[in-house]
Protein backbone atom coordinates (compact mmCIF):
# COMPACT_ATOMS: atom_id res chain seq x y z
CA UNK A 1 0.00 0.00 0.00
CA UNK A 2 3.16 2.39 0.76
CA UNK A 3 4.54 1.61 -2.60
CA UNK A 4 1.24 2.45 -4.44
CA UNK A 5 0.60 5.62 -2.70
CA UNK A 6 3.66 7.25 -3.49
CA UNK A 7 3.34 7.01 -7.62
CA UNK A 8 -0.18 8.09 -6.95
CA UNK A 9 0.96 10.85 -4.70
CA UNK A 10 3.34 12.32 -7.52
CA UNK A 11 0.79 11.89 -10.28
CA UNK A 12 -1.52 14.13 -8.41
CA UNK A 13 1.30 16.76 -7.35
CA UNK A 14 2.05 16.89 -10.82
CA UNK A 15 -1.45 17.00 -11.82
CA UNK A 16 -1.72 19.81 -9.58
CA UNK A 17 1.39 21.77 -11.32
CA UNK A 18 -0.53 21.17 -14.62
CA UNK A 19 -3.78 22.90 -13.83
CA UNK A 20 -2.24 26.03 -12.46
CA UNK A 21 -0.33 26.37 -15.21
CA UNK A 22 -3.72 26.25 -17.52
CA UNK A 23 -5.46 28.40 -14.83
CA UNK A 24 -3.26 30.80 -14.68
CA UNK A 25 -2.69 30.70 -18.54
CA UNK A 26 -6.68 31.35 -18.49
CA UNK A 27 -6.43 34.15 -16.07
CA UNK A 28 -3.81 35.97 -18.51
CA UNK A 29 -6.15 35.31 -21.61
CA UNK A 30 -9.37 36.41 -19.56
CA UNK A 31 -7.28 40.00 -18.25
CA UNK A 32 -6.16 40.43 -22.20
CA UNK A 33 -9.64 39.78 -23.44
CA UNK A 34 -11.33 41.61 -20.74
CA UNK A 35 -9.15 45.31 -21.50
CA UNK A 36 -9.88 44.40 -25.40
CA UNK A 37 -13.65 43.56 -25.00
CA UNK A 38 -15.30 46.39 -26.42
CA UNK A 39 -13.14 46.10 -29.67
CA UNK A 40 -14.08 42.53 -29.93
CA UNK A 41 -17.47 43.32 -29.62
CA UNK A 42 -16.90 45.65 -32.64
CA UNK A 43 -15.46 43.29 -34.13
CA UNK A 44 -18.48 40.59 -33.34
CA UNK A 45 -20.83 42.94 -34.70
CA UNK A 46 -19.55 43.12 -38.85
CA UNK A 47 -21.70 40.60 -39.87
CA UNK A 48 -24.54 42.32 -39.06
CA UNK A 49 -23.35 45.11 -40.61
CA UNK A 50 -22.68 43.35 -43.58
CA UNK A 51 -26.64 42.08 -43.08
CA UNK A 52 -27.51 45.62 -42.87
CA UNK A 53 -25.68 46.48 -45.94
CA UNK A 54 -27.55 43.61 -47.83
CA UNK A 55 -30.35 45.39 -47.05
CA UNK A 56 -29.74 48.55 -48.20
CA UNK A 57 -30.33 50.21 -45.08
CA UNK A 58 -28.16 53.24 -43.56
CA UNK A 59 -25.41 52.85 -40.75
CA UNK A 60 -28.31 54.18 -38.30
CA UNK A 61 -29.92 50.93 -38.42
CA UNK A 62 -25.80 49.12 -36.53
CA UNK A 63 -27.21 50.09 -32.75
CA UNK A 64 -27.79 47.51 -29.85
CA UNK A 65 -29.35 48.65 -26.68
CA UNK A 66 -28.80 47.20 -23.30
CA UNK A 67 -31.93 47.65 -20.61
CA UNK A 68 -30.23 47.28 -17.43
CA UNK A 69 -26.64 48.86 -16.38
CA UNK A 70 -24.86 46.25 -15.63
CA UNK A 71 -26.13 44.40 -18.69
CA UNK A 72 -23.10 45.30 -20.95
CA UNK A 73 -20.47 45.22 -17.86
CA UNK A 74 -21.35 40.83 -17.97
CA UNK A 75 -21.29 40.65 -21.40
CA UNK A 76 -17.72 41.83 -21.31
CA UNK A 77 -17.35 39.27 -18.70
CA UNK A 78 -18.65 36.56 -20.94
CA UNK A 79 -16.34 37.99 -24.28
CA UNK A 80 -13.38 37.89 -21.72
CA UNK A 81 -13.95 34.71 -20.60
CA UNK A 82 -15.00 32.83 -24.18
CA UNK A 83 -12.04 34.71 -25.79
CA UNK A 84 -9.35 33.60 -23.02
CA UNK A 85 -10.88 29.92 -23.18
CA UNK A 86 -10.03 30.06 -26.77
CA UNK A 87 -6.89 31.55 -26.40
CA UNK A 88 -5.29 29.55 -23.64
CA UNK A 89 -7.15 26.01 -24.90
CA UNK A 90 -3.16 25.51 -26.81
CA UNK A 91 -1.70 25.82 -23.21
CA UNK A 92 -4.53 23.58 -21.45
CA UNK A 93 -4.36 20.99 -24.33
CA UNK A 94 -0.74 20.96 -23.59
CA UNK A 95 -0.72 20.57 -20.69
CA UNK A 96 -3.34 17.71 -20.60
CA UNK A 97 -0.66 15.90 -23.44
CA UNK A 98 2.10 16.23 -21.00
CA UNK A 99 0.00 14.86 -18.38
CA UNK A 100 -0.90 11.38 -20.17
CA UNK A 101 1.95 11.53 -22.51
CA UNK A 102 4.09 8.97 -20.04
CA UNK A 103 1.41 6.53 -20.03
CA UNK A 104 1.21 6.31 -23.98
CA UNK A 105 3.38 4.15 -25.89
CA UNK A 106 5.88 6.07 -28.65
CA UNK A 107 3.30 4.90 -31.31
CA UNK A 108 0.21 6.24 -29.25
CA UNK A 109 1.96 9.78 -28.46
CA UNK A 110 2.65 10.10 -32.07
CA UNK A 111 -1.08 8.73 -33.20
CA UNK A 112 -2.40 11.55 -30.57
CA UNK A 113 -0.77 14.52 -31.77
CA UNK A 114 -2.18 15.31 -35.32
CA UNK A 115 -5.64 14.85 -33.36
CA UNK A 116 -4.43 16.72 -30.91
CA UNK A 117 -3.20 19.67 -33.46
CA UNK A 118 -6.37 19.47 -35.42
CA UNK A 119 -8.91 19.85 -32.87
CA UNK A 120 -7.91 23.86 -32.70
CA UNK A 121 -7.93 24.49 -36.33
CA UNK A 122 -10.84 22.39 -36.73
CA UNK A 123 -12.60 24.41 -34.28
CA UNK A 124 -11.39 27.90 -35.58
CA UNK A 125 -12.86 26.66 -39.53
CA UNK A 126 -16.38 25.96 -37.60
CA UNK A 127 -15.67 29.85 -35.92
CA UNK A 128 -15.06 31.21 -39.38
CA UNK A 129 -17.93 29.80 -40.99
CA UNK A 130 -19.91 31.19 -38.10
CA UNK A 131 -18.34 34.73 -38.78
CA UNK A 132 -18.34 35.27 -42.45
CA UNK A 133 -21.59 33.15 -43.51
CA UNK A 134 -23.91 31.84 -40.74
CA UNK A 135 -24.59 35.18 -38.92
CA UNK A 136 -24.96 37.26 -42.05
CA UNK A 137 -27.47 35.34 -43.14
CA UNK A 138 -29.52 34.88 -40.10
CA UNK A 139 -28.95 38.83 -39.20
CA UNK A 140 -30.32 39.37 -42.72
CA UNK A 141 -33.49 36.90 -42.01
CA UNK A 142 -34.02 38.43 -38.74
CA UNK A 143 -33.89 41.94 -40.60
CA UNK A 144 -36.31 40.75 -43.24
CA UNK A 145 -38.75 41.09 -40.58
CA UNK A 146 -38.95 44.34 -39.94
CA UNK A 147 -42.31 46.66 -40.95
CA UNK A 148 -41.21 50.10 -41.77
CA UNK A 149 -45.28 51.31 -40.84
CA UNK A 150 -48.13 52.85 -42.83
CA UNK A 151 -51.74 52.21 -43.14
CA UNK A 152 -52.99 49.75 -41.01
CA UNK A 153 -49.36 48.51 -40.15
CA UNK A 154 -47.43 48.87 -37.08
CA UNK A 155 -43.74 50.26 -37.26
CA UNK A 156 -41.47 47.10 -36.14
CA UNK A 157 -37.84 48.03 -35.51
CA UNK A 158 -35.07 45.31 -34.88
CA UNK A 159 -33.49 46.95 -31.98
CA UNK A 160 -30.92 43.90 -30.56
CA UNK A 161 -29.34 43.81 -26.68
CA UNK A 162 -25.72 43.21 -26.77
CA UNK A 163 -25.96 40.52 -24.49
CA UNK A 164 -28.58 38.59 -26.71
CA UNK A 165 -26.41 38.98 -29.88
CA UNK A 166 -23.65 37.89 -28.01
CA UNK A 167 -25.45 34.86 -26.55
CA UNK A 168 -26.43 34.06 -30.05
CA UNK A 169 -22.74 34.22 -31.43
CA UNK A 170 -21.64 32.51 -28.78
CA UNK A 171 -24.24 29.45 -29.18
CA UNK A 172 -23.62 29.14 -33.40
CA UNK A 173 -19.59 29.73 -32.53
CA UNK A 174 -19.99 26.49 -29.78
CA UNK A 175 -22.42 24.24 -31.91
CA UNK A 176 -20.18 24.71 -35.37
CA UNK A 177 -16.99 24.37 -33.31
CA UNK A 178 -18.27 21.40 -32.15
CA UNK A 179 -19.66 20.18 -35.27
CA UNK A 180 -16.19 20.34 -36.69
CA UNK A 181 -14.70 17.95 -33.99
CA UNK A 182 -16.61 15.21 -35.95
CA UNK A 183 -14.08 13.91 -37.61
CA UNK A 184 -11.51 14.02 -35.13
CA UNK A 185 -13.72 12.08 -32.53
CA UNK A 186 -15.05 9.40 -35.55
CA UNK A 187 -11.44 9.07 -36.45
CA UNK A 188 -10.37 8.38 -32.99
CA UNK A 189 -13.15 6.06 -32.46
CA UNK A 190 -12.18 4.26 -36.19
CA UNK A 191 -8.32 4.01 -34.45
CA UNK A 192 -10.08 2.14 -31.46
CA UNK A 193 -11.37 -0.49 -33.30
CA UNK A 194 -14.99 1.04 -32.04
CA UNK A 195 -16.51 2.04 -35.16
CA UNK A 196 -15.88 0.44 -38.59
CA UNK A 197 -16.78 1.90 -41.98
CA UNK A 198 -19.84 -0.59 -42.92
CA UNK A 199 -21.06 0.33 -39.62
CA UNK A 200 -20.41 4.24 -40.56
CA UNK A 201 -21.69 3.71 -44.22
CA UNK A 202 -25.01 1.93 -42.54
CA UNK A 203 -25.97 4.28 -40.60
CA UNK A 204 -25.91 7.28 -42.92
CA UNK A 205 -29.21 7.62 -42.74
CA UNK A 206 -29.77 7.77 -39.76
CA UNK A 207 -26.62 10.88 -39.17
CA UNK A 208 -28.44 12.69 -42.27
CA UNK A 209 -31.79 13.27 -39.78
CA UNK A 210 -29.57 13.60 -36.53
CA UNK A 211 -27.86 16.82 -38.31
CA UNK A 212 -31.08 17.78 -38.98
CA UNK A 213 -32.27 17.30 -35.44
CA UNK A 214 -29.07 18.65 -34.03
CA UNK A 215 -29.37 21.77 -35.99
CA UNK A 216 -33.05 22.72 -34.97
CA UNK A 217 -31.82 22.52 -31.48
CA UNK A 218 -28.39 23.94 -31.29
CA UNK A 219 -29.61 27.02 -33.89
CA UNK A 220 -32.04 30.02 -33.67
CA UNK A 221 -35.34 29.16 -35.64
CA UNK A 222 -34.60 29.93 -39.08
CA UNK A 223 -34.03 27.59 -42.09
CA UNK A 224 -31.08 29.43 -43.26
CA UNK A 225 -29.16 29.44 -40.44
CA UNK A 226 -30.19 25.41 -39.64
CA UNK A 227 -29.57 24.72 -43.12
CA UNK A 228 -26.05 26.29 -42.63
CA UNK A 229 -25.51 23.72 -39.40
CA UNK A 230 -26.90 20.15 -41.21
CA UNK A 231 -25.58 20.73 -44.43
CA UNK A 232 -21.75 20.59 -43.13
CA UNK A 233 -22.42 18.20 -40.34
CA UNK A 234 -23.03 15.88 -43.21
CA UNK A 235 -20.23 17.16 -45.34
CA UNK A 236 -17.92 16.53 -42.17
CA UNK A 237 -19.36 13.01 -41.79
CA UNK A 238 -18.54 12.14 -45.00
CA UNK A 239 -14.99 12.91 -44.83
CA UNK A 240 -14.77 10.99 -41.26
CA UNK A 241 -15.76 8.26 -43.34
CA UNK A 242 -13.25 8.52 -45.64
CA UNK A 243 -10.46 9.20 -42.86
CA UNK A 244 -11.97 5.85 -41.49
CA UNK A 245 -11.64 4.11 -44.24
CA UNK A 246 -7.70 5.49 -44.32
CA UNK A 247 -7.10 3.69 -41.23
CA UNK A 248 -8.67 0.47 -41.74
CA UNK A 249 -6.56 0.14 -44.71
CA UNK A 250 -3.54 0.67 -43.00
CA UNK A 251 -4.42 -1.60 -39.98
CA UNK A 252 -4.61 -4.52 -42.93
CA UNK A 253 -1.40 -2.96 -44.55
CA UNK A 254 0.46 -3.45 -40.94
CA UNK A 255 -1.69 -6.71 -40.30
CA UNK A 256 -0.07 -8.36 -43.25
CA UNK A 257 3.10 -7.19 -43.05
CA UNK A 258 3.08 -8.63 -39.63
CA UNK A 259 2.25 -12.23 -41.17
CA UNK A 260 4.67 -11.99 -44.06
CA UNK A 261 7.45 -11.33 -41.14
CA UNK A 262 6.01 -14.74 -39.39
CA UNK A 263 5.97 -16.41 -42.21
CA UNK A 264 9.38 -15.76 -43.06
CA UNK A 265 10.59 -16.42 -39.39
CA UNK A 266 9.00 -19.64 -39.43
CA UNK A 267 10.71 -20.20 -43.20
CA UNK A 268 13.97 -19.73 -41.70
CA UNK A 269 13.06 -21.94 -38.49
CA UNK A 270 12.50 -24.61 -40.77
CA UNK A 271 15.13 -24.59 -43.41
CA UNK A 272 17.79 -24.23 -40.27
CA UNK A 273 16.71 -27.31 -38.30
Amino acid sequence: MEASAAPLMSHLIELRQRLMWAVAAFFVAFILCYALSAHIFNLLVVPFQWAVDWHGLGNDEVRFIYTAPQEFFFTRIKIAAFGGLVLAFPVIAGQLYRFIAPGLYKNERQAFVPYLVATPVLFLLGAAMVYLMVIPMAMWFFLSMEQTGGDGMASIQHLPKVSEYLGLIMTLIFAFGLVFQLPVAITLLARAGIVSVQGLVDKRKYAIVFAFVAAAILTPPDPLTQIGLAVPTILLYELSILSARQIEKQRRKAGEETADEGAGGEGDDSASS
